[in-house]
């Protein structure tokens, strides 16, 4: 299957690069304020226009290096500059208000030694009045500056337009081929934890390049983004998302979505990493969070980040606080890694090819049964309450539904639970037990 096009928006921060590109994909996905410096990982999104299916990027305001852009802002444009190079078609985004600036002048001299199509987009032209402005910016020399109001949406119809006819060819995907990608497993693995214990670190080192913006200040990532990696498990989607704090302490909007994606993540994952800093342990917002991923089904595999860091005594204190903070979720796997220099990150596979395993396993209704009659064997429910038969009703994560003859106590039930995870070798992967009464 070939994968579809790219067009890359870019531009100088704030000048309405993720308001366009909300405009195009017709909802609000990229985070928006009026400051600069909201967006700052390359997030991308499916697009079809006019029978054209492509793959639209929204990147980070590009700041030359200079004394206006050290650190943080260094590594958001170097995410920019990537996004340039992998694009088919980009779209420079420019704002007809103001007159072109040195950092306009520079984007379009790195365009300029491109070979592949770039379009002049001025934006916050919102009547006719405003297109004066625009006409400054031919010194770029990109052209003639294409007209558009990213907010309210003038001009962006005829800029797709335009954009989709310097597409590149794709081959034509049968309907067999379409059908067969349906079928095939897509594992969705969602990175979480609070802010700045190396989510982002953990995963450009998961697949393999510096996908995700990093840096030492609390609350680098906003946007949930993905990356599919091909790995012996098959396809995977590993998901950074933003980290994540205690309501009362989300102050802006941009927080606030991105709190929102990210537990749209999880909801949506098939495994959670969750990413505790070793340096402070397990915390009371890793319990709430553990809470929530426990909530949504999800299992987990507990990775210890920094574990360099810690000394012997420490490391066990750490382990213990698993056992007593997150006991609700069963025995889930604990990993120690250094995400910034790679130690212990390739360990994880194995552990995610078990969990994925599990929680996508269908045990057969015999086995099932031989369980409960032993589990009940040994140890009978009070009152007389019997389980009189079980079946598996569904997977993802593994369901069961227990037939009884009359109410059993909710001890009971858990005891049940443990045994069918104990007996059947299902790790750590969530449990969901239904009871059935045959007498209502």
């Amino acid at each position: 299957m070939n994968s579809s096009p790219v067009v890359a928006v870019v531009g100088r921060p704030n000048v309405g690069k993720s308001t366009l590109v909300n405009r195009i994909i017709g909802r609000r996905e990229a985070i928006v304020e009026e400051r600069p410096g909201v967006t700052r990982d390359r997030n991308e999104f499916d697009v079809d226009w006019a029978g054209y299916d492509f793959t639209l990027v929204d990147t980070g305001g590009w700041l030359p290096k200079t004394r206006e852009a050290k650190g943080l802002d260094d590594k958001v444009s170097q995410q920019a500059e990537y996004a340039i190079r992998e694009a088919d078609v980009t779209i420079f985004v420019i704002d007809a208000r103001v007159r072109p600036t040195t950092e306009d002048a520079l984007i379009a001299e790195m365009l300029r030694t491109r070979e592949k199509p770039t379009f002049l987009v001025a934006n916050k032209v919102d009547d006719a009045s405003h297109e004066l402005g625009m006409w400054e910016y031919l010194s770029m020399g990109l052209g003639d500056p294409n007209p558009v109001s990213a907010l309210h949406g003038r001009g962006t119809a005829d800029l797709l337009d335009l954009v989709v006819e310097q597409l590149p060819e794709i081959q034509e995907v049968s309907q067999d081929d379409e059908e067969g990608d349906e079928d095939e497993l897509m594992v969705a693995i969602a990175i979480v934890g609070r802010p700045n214990v190396g989510k982002s670190t953990l995963f450009n080192a998961l697949i393999g390049e510096d996908r995700a913006v990093v840096h030492d200040e609390a609350g680098t990532t906003r946007d949930a983004i993905d990356t599919i990696v091909e790995t012996d498990l098959g396809s995977i989607k590993f998901v950074d998302t933003a980290g994540m704090r205690r309501k009362a302490k989300i102050s802006e909007d941009t927080e606030f979505y991105s709190l929102v994606r990210a537990l749209k993540a999880i909801d949506k994952a098939d495994v959670a990493l969750l990413v505790i800093d070793s340096t402070v342990g397990v915390t009371h917002q890793d319990q709430r969070l553990s809470e929530r991923i426990d909530a949504a089904g999800c299992p987990v595999v507990v990775v210890f980040n920094k574990w360099e860091l810690v000394d012997t005594d420490e490391r066990e204190v750490l382990v213990e606080q698993v056992e007593r903070k997150l006991g609700f979720l069963g025995d889930p796997p604990i990993m120690k890694t250094s995400a910034l220099s790679g130690k212990g990150v390739h360990r994880l596979y194995p552990i995610l090819a078990e969990t994925i395993t599990n929680y996508h396993r269908r045990v057969p209704t015999r086995e099932v049964n031989l369980v409960i009659r032993r589990a009940q064997a040994a140890h009978p429910a009070p009152g007389g309450a019997r389980v009189m038969y079980a079946i598996q009703g569904a997977a993802e994560p593994p369901t069961f539904t227990l037939f009884v003859n009359r109410k059993i106590p909710r001890t009971y039930v858990r005891y049940i639970e443990n045994q069918l995870r104990e007996q059947l070798d299902l790790g750590s992967v969530p449990i969901k037990i239904r009871v059935r009464n045959r007498n209502n």
